[in-house]
């Protein structure tokens, strides 16, 4: 566990022990002044697909969050309607902004300081879903008094930072004592609040750090450097919000992997790599993070994850198919300067010559006024022959004939978690067929007590063993042990035992081995087990995405989208088959997988002790 005078990897590069007060001491000498803390911007074309949309929207309506859309989390769960019109309105301030830095044009000048007013008059940048005031209060409506500091009040925050910084001299000349009522409103609703609080579960002083740390610290830290005034109190507040991505670096695995997902890499370990240069620029580069080792490993994660083309391994609330408009200008920067020749390339291979319309401010002008980035050539992504994380104990692997295998241990207590551990992905030419199903919209109950009524929850629809009719337990306890990695020329082999996962009585081993054949160009998964007696059977389920034709003892599976379709096989003899189709009616599923997923159910034999075999490759 971190406390609050503990000291991460940061602060013992940089001689500050005993956070954040002896790095405030040096932060009040080091920092630049607020108009010149933030990196400079570029006047630089945002695109078509900004132009395009900034100038259909202008003159039109602003969207307006509504009392009855932040009331519906508290009646029915709801949280997207409200979102929605809050992410709507930023993202139509933040292509107003990139217009006006682009034309020096007063009417987008106009445009933006409109933007600006709507969110310094909206009652709360914080979103309902993680707001106390229901709890503390029983209202369905903000209190005012009372701001809560989240990852939406962070966001408005450092957007309202950046746009001060783009076009301050212009707010100053149109629109005199705009600037002051931001500053006024950010001091009230975000830096005092972090200053005088240390009870913010997102601090992780308690030693449980996710994703939240980072984010919400790297938008106080601009949102400090920029509009707060120069003095001990501005080098404090940085120093705290240091402090909190030092922790959070802190809590990483030495690999660099993140449990929540390759998708919350983005809102997790980005942030922190973007807070970091930042702040490397506001102390004119007297505090860098380019020699901590679990920077360089964390900026490689990402192209480990990669399974192909826009599918990436999706353990966790992660989608197999993420977004697409991520801020890969972060990951080029920082492979180019620790010489991540890989990581570089996987970066550039998604660079789209247009900002997206959708781009949070900060990264948009970052990416706009990083002239290498702009004028990278196209590279083809690298893709990983194996690699094993110990951190979060995920392995993936491929065949020289583009199957590949993932495979993950850990336990089930993890950021995001789901009730997973042993599970396996099978893809051909990066697209699962074997699959991890991700995660629905959204709700109350996602991260409520009844997670894991969800079914993309339940260990039951992933692809592991379903034990004598339990499935894997909740919590940190129940987890895989006795973790074994081959990681050989010819063969990727990891061996966990999965018996801890299940509250079963009895169960003394549950061995699965997951094999790569690169050779070959099979996958193979045999499960073995050990109890102290007969008893009931158990079930092997496998989740499969495509369209599947079942015959004796085979399993065929087209990939979605077509392509080469992957054959499952096993002896016929040894197991009752059955399947069981799910229809997939939340956007957020089915926008990955069509309209349906299937589970392959392998019944087993209750015997005391025994083995099954299946075996995974590209039909001929």
């Amino acid at each position: 566990m971190m406390t609050d005078t503990a000291t991460g990897p940061l602060l013992t590069a940089w001689g500050a022990p005993g956070a954040p007060g002896a790095l405030g001491e040096k932060l009040a000498h080091l920092l630049l002044p607020p108009d010149a803390a933030l990196p400079p911007v570029s006047p630089a074309d945002p695109g078509a697909a900004v132009r395009d949309l900034a100038r259909a929207e202008r003159g039109t309506p602003w969207p307006q969050p509504l009392a009855s859309q932040y009331a519906r989390y508290f009646k029915d769960g709801d949280r997207t309607s409200y979102e929605t019109s809050v992410f709507t309105r930023q993202d139509r301030l933040t292509r107003a902004v990139l217009m006006a830095v682009a034309t020096g044009d007063g009417a987008w000048v106009d445009e933006a300081a409109d933007g600006i007013v709507l969110l310094c008059e909206q009652s709360s940048w914080c979103w309902p879903a993680h707001d106390d005031h229901h709890r503390r209060l029983g209202v369905v409506l903000p209190d005012l008094s009372g701001p809560y500091l989240d990852l939406g009040a962070a966001d408005v925050a450092g957007q309202l930072a950046w746009a001060d910084h783009a076009l301050g001299r212009l707010f100053d000349e149109r629109f005199p004592g705009l600037r002051e009522r931001v500053r006024d409103e950010v001091r009230t609703r975000v830096l005092e609040p972090f200053t005088r609080r240390r009870d913010w579960h997102w601090l992780g002083l308690d030693g449980d750090v996710h994703n939240w740390c980072p984010w919400i610290c790297g938008n106080v830290l601009v949102a400090a450097l920029r509009l707060a005034e120069p003095g001990a109190e501005r080098a404090g507040q940085v120093a705290w919000a240091v402090a909190g991505v030092d922790r959070y670096l802190a809590a990483l695995p030495a690999d660099g992997s993140v449990d929540e997902g390759y998708e919350y890499w983005w809102n997790g370990a980005c942030r922190a790599l973007e807070a970091l240069d930042v702040l490397e620029h506001a102390t004119s580069g007297a505090l860098t993070a380019v020699d901590v080792p679990v920077v360089r490993q964390t900026v490689r994660f990402p192209h480990r994850m990669h399974l192909g083309g826009p599918w990436y391994v999706n353990f966790a609330d992660a989608r197999a198919l993420p977004p697409a408009g991520q801020p890969w200008q972060v990951v080029h920067r920082w492979a180019r300067r620790l010489g991540e020749q890989d990581a570089g390339r996987h970066a550039a291979a998604h660079r789209d010559a247009a900002v997206s319309p959708e781009a949070e401010l900060g990264r948009a002008l970052a990416e706009l006024a990083d002239e290498t980035w702009r004028t990278a050539g196209p590279a083809e992504p690298p893709l990983a022959d194996g690699v094993w994380l110990p951190g979060t104990q995920v392995g993936v692997a491929r065949t020289r004939d583009g199957l590949t295998l993932a495979v993950k241990g850990g336990h089930n207590a993890e950021h995001h978690n789901h009730n997973d551990v042993g599970s396996v992905i099978i893809a051909v030419d990066g697209v699962p067929v074997v699959a991890d199903a991700g995660r629905p919209t959204y709700t109350a109950q996602t991260f409520g007590p009844d997670r894991y009524a969800i079914w993309t929850m339940r260990s039951d629809w992933h692809s592991v063993p379903e034990v004598r009719g339990t499935p894997q337990g909740q919590g940190e306890r129940f987890r895989a042990r006795d973790t074994e990695v081959t990681d050989e020329a010819g063969i990727f082999r990891v061996r966990l035992d999965l018996a801890e996962a299940y509250p079963v009585e009895g169960l003394a081993r549950w061995w699965r081995t997951a094999r790569l054949d690169r050779d070959a160009g099979t996958v193979t998964i045999e499960d073995a087990w050990s109890f102290a007696a007969a008893g009931a059977g158990s079930v092997l389920h496998y989740l499969l995405a495509g369209q599947v034709t079942l015959s004796a003892g085979r399993a065929e599976v087209r990939p979605v989208g077509g392509g080469r379709t992957v054959f499952l096989s096993w002896d016929p003899g040894r197991a009752a088959v059955s399947t069981t189709v799910r229809e997939l009616d939340d956007p957020m599923l089915s926008s990955v997988w069509g309209e349906r997923m299937t589970r392959l159910e392998l019944r087993l034999p209750g015997t005391a002790g025994g083995s099954f075999r299946i075996q995974a490759g590209v039909c001929a």
